[in-house]
């Protein structure tokens, strides 16, 4: 557990993640989850590392990210959400600088995420556009 600032703590303990609330946040609210359903995410949640920011005191969490990774090379950043009362606060730049600092721990070779509307808050940590997105592939099951 690591004390952000303004009265937030960032932890990486999964057994602190209020699960009812980050499915509903991300069903919800979040573009790239729409309608996910729950017995998915908490799948998701069981496969990944997962990161809360957490309010000092009461412990009601207002952010969560995920990570999927070999823990050697590859690490992929995904269900990055910041709960609408807290945002504009730097609870998402907090939580970012916080999960960087875990992940260098695992010293893998790539990151990677995917974003439709934060290129500026990622940029400020080194991530860039693909140099070659041409050469990247994806399968997306068809539902």
């Amino acid at each position: 557990m690591t004390e952000l600032h303004n009265g937030f703590e960032f932890s990486d303990d999964a057994a602190r993640i209020d699960r009812e609330l980050v499915h509903r946040w991300l069903s919800e609210d979040a573009y790239w989850a729409i309608g996910r359903p729950r017995e998915v995410q908490d799948a998701a949640i069981d496969g990944s590392i997962n990161f809360g920011v957490y309010r000092v005191g009461s412990g009601e969490q207002v952010a969560y990210a995920r990570v999927v990774t070999d823990r050697a090379m590859f690490a992929w950043i995904c269900d990055v959400y910041v709960d609408r009362s807290v945002r504009g606060q730097g609870v998402g730049k907090a939580m970012m600088e916080a999960v960087i600092r875990a992940l260098e721990v695992l010293d893998v070779w790539r990151l990677v995420l995917v974003t439709g509307d934060a290129h500026g808050l990622y940029a400020r940590f080194g991530f860039e556009t693909l140099e070659s997105p041409e050469s990247w592939l994806t399968k997306v099951r068809k539902t």
